[in-house]
């Protein structure tokens, strides 16, 4: 990667004088307030608007108003009309377009396609504040409003949209984004870098059509530009190429070629609609492509324009995290809320992030699309002047910290150990199949910010509560044993996801060998402690690669170890993920493809959902004669009785499920079923999650 400036190393724009504000406004009152006649950005966002790190809308914001532009926000507008979009002016630089923290269609639906009746981010949870596809809806608005003003879209649902992409809620492929939405530039990832290159452009006059080099942008362009090569990667990897009739292979490095002026040209929006193995081919090519280090340009053809998609955004550096995260942030909702619960607000008010990014890799989390591979991190200051902020300003700080990580709990500061090979590496995960041998695993600098985190005056506990790597927290066991004995409150969160290796494979994620030791360094360090601890692992039913004999071992599994899980996540197949390109097309893109690429076995339709949902609630009665049905087919009635050693009763409760023909129902006040207890020896009467 070549050197780039320091994000705060830009000349101040003139307003600088007049900010910053003690909230970013959301009315014209506010703006006179402040003395401001206009705004020369504003942010339309699906959140409620919460003054805080945690929210896209607030970090955008405050870096763009640390480099002296003024920024107001409109925070769930109604959308029904373009009014609201024009409740604080004409923005003299750019709308800036959102939908929040959350893809508008996983924040409004269930995995099951169902409407949620609630909604975190907004005052009191209420559901139905946000459109389906909040970035179109606003950027169509927004151009009603004013439309002169360019519109510059991002957050989680642009990015993970960037390119032709299945969408789960309407069951086909849809173009991108950016197109849908008519917006003139999409920013994807963590954006800072790239929305502050474009406000000081925009405020010197040039065109937003002109500003097509950013990294981590995208845009709609004719013909390819001068002193550029186009690698042609619409054929199958294994199949002979349309034109010349050899072979095409991409994993190869081009010589003689400048990679910083080669673009990939991925199968056209019309070819990955209509031929899923082209939309598999696709899927991996982009995510083959995703190191900002060796990542070249990719371009996909709608119709007779071509969709450009630059490089990812050089990761900050940890001095310029530690500005983001340190500006002045008021860390409550805006006054203008009167005070009402936002749901998400009160679930991370008195956390801190301390990274970003993940080397994971899990096929199923839009973590890696959005916020890169490459973990970005604070400086151990940096977090312990946040949690002396937290305890100093923000109201109700009772003395716990109730989460100290980022995307995962104990990433922070790994890294590759070498930089030549970090930058040109092509590997998918830092720890799928094994943690590969050049990524440094020392947990050292994360045991002595959690030692000085809870030494800090007015700090009584601090809590991990972030998803925790488990494979990589057992190579260093003196972390385990810090953990256990000073950062769990009872409960400590992990996610395994299955027990069986068909869908671990298909997941990247380790074998039970890792957690069955994590398990014993664990229970032993919370032993030692004196405390009673226990662990949650967290599975997801219908994965990609799934069979039904699989959910069996799996709830077999959680039997034997006495789980039982309260609420369950069935497989939801986000935009850009690698297993929804498997759930979309039956194939692996984790292997090379061609007509022989190893095809993908997806569990599909209601009934086989629930069927998998199902297994993982094997004690709730209401599953019983959905799993009584599947273990007679299954040929495994022999488990389908009243011992121990048996999954599912032959008897039904009174009122619970639908009792199959044959199958009797005991008498009022008969046998209890017991809701609490496994009744396997030396389990807790709880370990519902």
């Amino acid at each position: 990667m070549q050197p780039v400036p320091d994000l705060f190393s830009h000349r101040p724009y003139w307003a600088k004088r007049l900010t910053p504000a003690p909230f970013l406004p959301m009315s014209r009152a506010e703006m006179e307030a402040l003395g401001w006649d206009s705004c020369d950005v504003v942010i339309v966002t699906g959140d409620a608007y919460v003054d805080h790190p945690s929210f896209g809308m607030a970090v955008v914001g405050r870096v763009l108003e640390a480099q002296g532009f003024r920024v107001g926000i409109i925070a769930q507008p109604d959308w029904q009309s373009a009014e609201a979009f024009r409740a604080l002016g004409r923005p003299n630089l750019f709308f800036g377009v959102t939908s929040g923290n959350m893809d508008s269609m996983v924040n409004r639906y269930t995995s099951d396609r169902r409407l949620r009746s609630d909604d975190a981010y907004t005052p009191h949870g209420e559901g139905g504040k946000r459109p389906d596809r909040a970035v179109i809806v606003y950027s169509q608005r927004c151009r009603e409003a004013w439309p002169d003003v360019p519109i510059v879209i991002g957050g989680i649902e642009a990015s993970l949209r960037r390119i032709a992409h299945f969408d789960y809620w309407s069951e086909k492929v849809r173009r991108s984004i950016l197109l849908d939405a008519k917006a003139d530039l999409l920013l994807y990832g963590n954006a800072e870098r790239a929305v502050v290159a474009v406000a000081h452009r925009l405020a010197k006059g040039e065109p937003i059509a002109d500003i097509t080099d950013l990294r981590g942008s995208a845009f709609v362009r004719r013909g390819l530009p001068a002193g550029w090569t186009e690698i042609d990667a619409t054929d199958v990897e294994d199949a002979p190429s349309a034109r010349s009739g050899r072979v095409v292979t991409f994993d190869h490095r081009p010589k003689g070629l400048d990679r910083a002026r080669t673009v990939l040209r991925l199968p056209s929006f019309e070819q990955v609609r209509d031929d899923p193995l082209r939309y598999a081919h696709a899927s991996r090519l982009v995510h083959l492509e995703s190191n900002p280090g060796n990542a070249r340009a990719l371009v996909q053809r709608h119709g007779d324009r071509d969709l450009w998609i630059n490089p990812p955004p050089v990761p900050l550096e940890t001095k310029e995290m530690d500005r983001v995260f340190e500006l002045p942030y008021q860390r409550v909702p805006h006054p203008a809320y009167g005070g009402a619960r936002i749901p998400a607000y009160e679930m991370i008010r008195f956390s801190v992030t301390i990274m970003r990014g993940c080397f994971g890799g899990c096929t199923f989390c839009s973590i890696t699309e959005h916020e890169g591979r490459v973990i970005q991190n604070r400086s151990e200051a940096s977090v312990l002047r946040e949690i002396g902020t937290i305890r100093d300003t923000v109201p109700g700080f009772t003395g716990t910290i109730s989460d100290l990580g980022g995307p995962t709990a104990n990433m922070w500061r790994l890294k590759c150990t070498d930089a030549a090979i970090e930058s040109s590496c092509r590997r998918l995960s830092c720890v799928y199949p094994d943690v590969c041998r050049n990524l440094g695993t020392d947990h050292g600098p994360l045991i002595a910010l959690y030692r000085k985190a809870r030494a800090l005056p007015g700090v009584k506990r601090v809590l991990v509560a972030s998803g925790l790597r488990y494979d990589l927290a057992v190579r260093s066991p003196e972390y385990v044993k810090e953990l256990a004995t000073h950062h769990v409150g009872g409960y400590l969160k992990i996610a395994p996801e299955h027990t069986e290796p068909g869908p671990l494979s298909k997941m990247m994620k380790p074998g039970m060998g890792a957690y069955d030791r994590f398990k014993a360094l664990f229970d032993r360090y919370s032993a030692e402690a004196g405390k009673e601890q226990y662990l949650i692992p967290y599975f997801i039913a219908a994965h990609p690669g799934t069979t039904d004999e699989d959910m069996l071992a799996l709830a077999l599994w959680l039997k034997r170890n006495g789980f039982r899980a309260d609420q369950v996540q069935a497989f939801l197949p986000s935009p850009m993920a690698l297993a929804t390109a498997m759930y979309h097309t039956g194939r692996n893109p984790l292997k090379r493809l061609g007509p022989a690429s190893e095809p993908v076995y997806v569990p599909r339709g209601g009934r086989q959902r629930r069927l998998h949902k199902a297994f993982l609630r094997y004690h709730d009665p209401e599953n019983w004669p959905l799993l009584r049905e599947a273990l007679k087919r299954m040929g495994r009635a022999d488990l389908i009785g009243n011992g121990r050693r048996h999954l599912v009763p032959a008897w039904q409760p009174a009122g619970t499920g639908e009792a199959p023909e044959g199958v009797r129902r005991p008498p009022a006040g008969g046998r209890p079923f017991r809701t609490q207890h496994t009744g396997l020896p030396g389990t807790p009467r709880r370990r519902e999650r």
